[in-house]
């Protein structure tokens, strides 16, 4: 314990800080200290209890949830929105908005964008997103192919020219199916000039954006057609797939799982995706659990934006799996 007189100084200098609004300069002015010594005097304050700094966190803010999620699946960054209700649209409308306002204050100069082209939570992100102040030089590729039956491609074409439009970068098209029935159809469209163009960018994502599926399509993906048969998709269950990212399926443990259905996928692959320095995974609701739970054990995201609710629900798994391995 520091001696009595020194405790009333330290006393003294935390309330003209905290208290009273003060600058260091000013109080060691009117106390004829150095700033030197006001600065140690606040940390002493610190150190003896003097001053405890405490942090409220807003409503509506899950800050502990955030900090469990990156300590116990090793995340770069965890975002957790506050939804309204546990029900689809609301879990949507609150991680849309989460996730456009991350890209919106963390996006650097001459980031090369891979997005997800069939996610609707991505065009939920789009959607919510403000335009950039000035131009960002990025370049924003589609990861999987972008065409299909037409009413779904065009969502697909405009998600990656809006998000495009709204970095002021530039689009860059991946005008293939993303699932097509054969290698060697696969093989023929890699052959066209643009497609590979798009391919080889692949090479030198930066941040990708993605979805995280189950074995079942989404509506969207569903009614564009790049979609695996009922009977592929009951031999992947079989194989114990969970989920995928970008059509690529992993198992429980997020493991990859190669079949003969990856070389009819035209988009990014696992490996590519590896090497992207910030994978962001946008999603959330009950039926997403156990592919985001998967999908971060497999390190297949390392940025998670998801709603407080599915944040809740994936910390009790993987608990409960932490428990039955302890």
């Amino acid at each position: 314990m520091a001696p009595v007189e020194e405790l009333r100084l330290m006393a003294k200098v935390a309330r003209m800080y905290y208290e009273m609004g003060l600058t260091q300069p000013e109080i060691a002015e009117r106390l004829d200290l150095s700033q030197a010594t006001i600065s140690r005097l606040l940390k002493r304050a610190e150190k003896e209890k003097i001053v405890r700094i405490t942090v409220s966190q807003p409503l509506g803010v899950y800050g502990h949830l955030e900090e469990e999620l990156k300590a116990i699946y090793g995340l770069k960054e965890a975002i957790v929105a506050d939804a309204e209700s546990d029900q689809n649209e609301d879990i949507l409308h609150a991680i849309g908005a989460a996730a456009a306002y991350y890209l919106e204050t963390t996006l650097k100069q001459n980031e090369i964008i891979g997005i997800s082209s069939w996610s609707t939570t991505l065009l939920a992100v789009v959607k919510a997103m403000h335009s950039c102040p000035r131009a960002s030089n990025a370049r924003v590729v589609q990861a999987q192919g972008g065409i299909g039956n037409p009413t779904a491609e065009i969502h697909a074409a405009n998600l990656t020219r809006r998000l495009a439009e709204l970095v002021q970068g530039k689009a860059v098209f991946l005008p293939a199916p993303g699932v097509v029935d054969s290698t060697a159809l696969r093989e023929m469209f890699l052959r066209d000039p643009y497609v590979s163009e798009a391919i080889q960018l692949l090479d030198q994502v930066t941040l990708a954006l993605v979805g995280i599926g189950t074995i079942e399509p989404s509506p969207l993906l569903a009614s564009s057609g790049n979609v695996f048969s009922a009977q592929e998709r009951a031999d992947l269950n079989g194989l114990g797939a969970v989920g995928d990212v970008c059509l690529r399926f992993f198992n429980q443990n997020g493991e990859p799982l190669t079949t003969p259905l990856d070389d009819r996928v035209i988009g990014i692959n696992f490996e590519q995706l590896r090497r992207v320095k910030r994978v962001v995974g946008v999603a959330g609701g009950e039926r997403k659990v156990r592919p985001i739970h998967a999908a971060l054990l497999g390190k297949w995201v390392n940025v998670l934006v998801i709603d407080h609710y599915t944040a809740e629900k994936l910390l009790k798994r993987m608990l409960g799996r932490m428990k039955d391995e302890g």
